[in-house]
């Protein structure tokens, strides 16, 4: 498997989060000490509507959880993974199938094969970094 993914650009990133509003976070815990309940609160503080997606969790932040992305009745502009990297590809195929803007992949990631099939439905994939971070150093 070639390592042929490259994340967009600084310019292409800062476009997806200006443009973004409503953002699926997949594996989104209720705790408020894990990461991706920190960085939904973030996004959620910058005027991002946050959708879980946890089918262990009835709410997360006053929005309802999902058991999927493909259960979400509303549109998804991104949709932002804290899983294993081995649990991506049923996740990128579920963003494909919403028709999702975005796959963002958060720190430590790493799916090639879910990117690239994601890439060829053309989705913007960015992979390997914290959405939160990126946020702040593009429009902070």
């Amino acid at each position: 498997m070639s390592n042929s993914h490259v994340n967009p650009s600084d310019r292409a990133m800062r476009q997806i989060l200006e443009t973004a509003k409503t953002i699926a976070v997949v594996g989104l815990s209720d705790k408020p000490d894990r990461d991706s309940y920190r960085v939904a609160e973030y996004l959620q503080a910058h005027g991002y509507r946050i959708i879980p997606v946890n089918p262990t969790v009835d709410e997360v932040l006053g929005e309802k959880s999902y058991a999927s992305v493909t259960d979400i009745p509303d549109q998804v502009d991104i949709v932002d993974v804290f899983r294993k990297p081995d649990a991506v590809l049923p996740v990128a195929q579920e963003a494909i199938d919403v028709g999702a803007g975005t796959l963002w992949l958060q720190l430590g990631v790493v799916n090639q094969a879910a990117a690239e099939m994601a890439e060829a439905a053309d989705l913007q994939v960015v992979m390997d970094r914290c959405i939160k971070i990126e946020h702040g150093r593009l429009l902070g």
